[in-house]
């Protein structure tokens, strides 16, 4: 397997909705690519009728600014002419760059890499960008911090604990053994991300790859019963995407730049982001270059989530710590090291309890305090 770029095909997965998946899985059409039906909008909640031709993305300003036309995508903003033209805008939007905010998050040494662009062009369109985007105060900050959506998990008692829910402009990673409820917490958010704002939700769709095999659509379905809405439109508002390769994976996050900036997307769901960096890579050998890639892979979602105000939700796996001390019964501590601790702003760890009793604690977090939520589920409806 070539290691030497991450860069690939992006016209890769995340075409196929959980609905079509779902009628995969009950026999209902061979291929999930087959498009056997129209979306029905839902009927019991409008709020996964969710608006389409919307962009997400917070103040940035996108590429469109750079042109002498008006944008119609976001006719409030000026239109700033910087004499760029549309063809290099274009050929940045096919690299999957939207908005200026995504042009700075990459090097002057990755654009040129870009196919038609030379050193010239970029340094011109980077100044461009640079007139648009710098210094801010911190009264401007906080203003923009209005603007972060907190996600409901379905718990009160979560949902107190992560000071309203799942927020958006940051990753919130799970950790935990083999069911602890990491991958149930997900299919539940994947729900709960299309309510409305008024009701703790996000009202947006929802982006889902999976490395492990573990999403399954006809989960969604008691779940969004729950919540009184319409299964089958909340399914066709999630993208659904099966990773196979670390690069695989690397290259579903490029593609899906171009849908975030065309519909409303307000939540990014991972699962696993560790395990296929666990297989492609053996041996200490091998360490230092799986964890460069994997810093590349953790700094991409940064962006996306930056970018596009989503909500990035990762699931980790564990590890035994033998360094975890004799009198800890069973350490054990999250894959990925450092490069994974520092990249993730909220850090959850999820663990058995009695029964069908989780326990969700606070690992880490910038702005919340140490706290335990015990939560449970059952086989029918997921309840954090």
């Amino acid at each position: 397997m070539s290691r030497t770029s991450l860069a690939g095909s992006r016209n890769v997965g995340l075409d196929v909705t959980a609905h079509e998946l779902y009628e995969v899985r009950l026999g209902r059409r061979r291929d999930p690519n087959q498009k056997a039906f129209k979306y029905s909008p839902p009927h019991r909640l409008t709020a996964a009728a969710i608006p389409t031709g919307t962009t997400t993305s917070l103040s940035h300003f996108r590429l469109a600014s750079f042109s002498s036309k008006p944008s119609t995508r976001n006719p409030s903003r000026p239109v700033i002419s910087q004499g760029i033209n549309a063809g290099d805008v274009k050929k940045l939007q096919d690299a999957g760059i939207y908005t200026c905010n995504g042009l700075m998050m990459h090097t002057k040494k990755s654009l040129t890499g870009i196919k038609g662009l030379s050193e010239a062009k970029v340094d011109k369109i980077c100044e461009a960008a640079e007139k648009l985007l710098g210094f801010m105060t911190g009264s401007d900050l906080l203003i923009k911090r209005k603007s972060v959506v907190r996600i409901t998990t379905g718990s009160q008692a979560l949902d107190e604990l992560l000071g309203g829910g799942i927020e958006t402009l940051c990753i919130t990673e799970a950790f935990g053994e083999f069911r602890s409820g990491k991958t149930q917490l997900a299919h539940t958010l994947c729900v709960s991300t299309q309510l409305p704002l008024h009701m703790h939700g996000g009202n947006g769709k929802v982006a889902y790859i999976d490395t492990e095999g573990t999403f399954r659509p006809e989960r969604i379905v008691p779940i969004a019963e729950r919540f009184g809405m319409d299964a089958n439109a909340v399914l066709d508002n999630i993208i659904y995407a099966r990773a196979y390769t670390y690069e695989h994976q690397y290259n579903l996050l490029l593609g899906l730049a171009a849908k975030m900036a065309e519909e409303p997307f307000r939540l990014l769901i991972v699962d696993s982001v560790i395990a296929l960096f666990r297989v492609d890579f053996s041996g200490r050998g091998e360490l230092a270059e799986r964890q460069q890639k994997l810093a590349q892979m953790l700094s991409r979602l940064t962006k996306i989530a930056e970018e596009f105000n989503v909500a990035v939700y990762i699931t980790n796996q564990v590890i035994a710590d033998p360094g975890g001390g004799m009198f800890i019964t069973d350490p054990k501590k999250p894959a990925g090291g450092h490069v994974l601790a520092h990249a993730a702003t909220i850090r959850l760890m999820l663990r058995k309890g009695k029964g069908e009793q989780r326990v969700c604690k606070i690992f880490d977090a910038p702005n919340l305090p140490e706290g335990e939520a015990i939560s449970f589920y059952s086989k029918h409806v997921y309840c954090l």
